[in-house]
């Protein structure tokens, strides 16, 4: 009986122990788990699921920074022969107004509203509405076409509510995001998703860097904000992929890093600061890795170094891989751009790069865009200004500074200072556009230019 005991008594021991460890176990774990949600660099949320996260104060901060823009645009009726002659129906001389909607994010107390360049394009008249629903005119300070922002300005009779900007490269994908703005003009609306992807390209020429969300978004929600779920703006909603025109998964939006470096461009100095490394290059995959003979299938392959550019002078040659910019590892042409485009002309930035299978770094500092000549198949090429816009009668186009090349040089006194409309169909809208064309022709392969001459004649040759 004694021994039966002393059995029954380190019985239960061992229980109490192996329960005690199991209670320790999971109580430990659970708190580790609340700390390393409740810190701000967390790693992991204890729900998988958006039960386990609160929208609601984001949602509560967002809604009131966002407002309804509408723009009005007043245009002539062109006239009619045909109406006229049966009808008597007098079209020439009558206006028309056209209305459109949009949202935009109020970006500080004193009435800066950033929104898309698409929702306010060719207004001659702008109106914002705020969620309190009081009313008014806003004047246009200024846009940026290629990245799609625009930069409003209000004068209001308080202090606004404003949005807060977020380090939209500290974002990742998976991470629950909300999209805040006025489609189908219901105001105030609030929809939630994660970010699917980053650095997004629908372009395929290396331009653009959307971040992608499945958040749904739909006509109307252009310029809304994109907001994490402490209630920071990470981007600005712009655009769907959708063959129906309305929401089927796919969400865009500017990240914003690249929204704020552009409208303190735009309040400073009335236009964008654009800094440029000086390549031209493309993104490495299998195919391309076994085109030129390398070993790696990410990055970004120099093709050209442009002259007397920051690039040139901090010793990049053709056939560098860049696979780091400062802290950004770089994987395709859009990550790239991305990091690019939120610095200025004169801004330094360290380059990784592999070089005969080498790693390497060196310090490049950014030049001024519009100070770089781009030498194409014997054409010195740069981008237009506001004066050769007025001067043609165009909003696009690049401008043939110099010609070199032999089969052009009889016809340099035509050529020379006239406009590049179009290469291979494909609109001349910049430098980087018909650079990417051409790059993909052979050494013997033609491409089909059109262009404006300086004397004004459309002209279309093969080069």
């Amino acid at each position: 009986m004694k021994k039966f005991g002393s059995l029954f008594l380190v019985s239960l021991l061992s229980g109490a122990t192996t329960l005690g460890a199991y209670k320790l176990f999971f109580d430990n774990s659970s708190t580790s788990s609340k700390l390393s949600v409740s810190g701000e660099n967390y790693a992991r949320n204890v729900s998988l699921g958006a039960e386990g996260v609160d929208f609601t104060t984001a949602a509560d901060n967002a809604i009131h920074t966002v407002v309804h823009v509408k723009n009005k645009t007043v245009y002539n009726i062109p006239s009619n022969p045909l109406m006229e002659f049966f009808y008597g129906y007098q079209g020439e001389g009558r206006q028309q107004t056209q209305v459109g909607t949009g949202s935009g994010v109020i970006i500080s107390e004193d009435g800066y509203i950033v929104t898309n360049n698409h929702v306010v394009k060719d207004a001659t008249e702008l109106e914002v509405t705020l969620n309190n629903n009081k009313t008014y005119k806003a004047k246009l300070v200024g846009t940026d076409s290629k990245m799609d922002i625009a930069l409003l300005k209000v004068d209001a009779d308080a202090k606004l509510p404003y949005a807060t900007f977020g380090n939209s490269d500290n974002i990742k994908v998976g991470e629950w995001v909300l999209a805040v703005g006025n489609p189908y003009n219901l105001t105030s609306t609030v929809t939630a998703g994660i970010v699917s992807a980053k650095a997004r390209d629908l372009s395929n020429q290396g331009i653009q860097s959307f971040i992608q969300t499945d958040a749904a978004v739909n006509p109307g929600n252009s310029g809304g904000a994109l907001v994490n779920t402490r209630g920071e703006l990470v981007g600005i909603n712009t655009m769907i992929s959708s063959p129906t025109g309305s929401y089927t998964g796919y969400s865009f939006a500017v990240p914003s890093n690249l929204t704020r470096k552009i409208v303190e461009d735009l309040m400073e100095y009335g236009n964008v600061q654009r800094g440029v490394l000086g390549i031209e290059g493309r993104e490495l995959n299998t195919a391309a890795a076994n085109e030129f003979g390398v070993k790696e299938t990410t990055g970004v392959l120099i093709g050209k170094i442009s002259k007397n550019t920051g690039a040139e002078k901090a010793g990049l040659k053709k056939g560098d891989i860049i696979n780091k910019i400062d802290d950004k590892g770089i994987i395709t042409f859009a990550d790239l751009t991305s990091y690019i485009n939120t610095k200025r002309p004169n801004d330094d930035v360290k380059v990784g790069f592999l070089r005969d299978g080498k790693l390497m770094s060196t310090t490049v500092k950014l030049t001024k865009k519009e100070l770089i000549n781009y030498d194409l198949k014997g054409l010195e090429l740069e981008d237009i200004d506001a004066a050769d816009k007025k001067n043609f009668r165009v909003n696009y186009g690049v401008k043939i500074k110099d010609i070199t090349n032999d089969e052009l040089v009889e016809y340099a006194d035509q050529l020379k200072g006239g406009i590049i409309l179009s290469v291979d169909n494909v609109k001349a809208t910049d430098i980087e556009t018909i650079t990417r064309v051409l790059s993909k022709k052979g050494e013997n392969q033609r491409s089909q230019i059109e262009l404006l001459t300086n004397n004004g004649q459309i002209l279309r040759f093969l080069l």
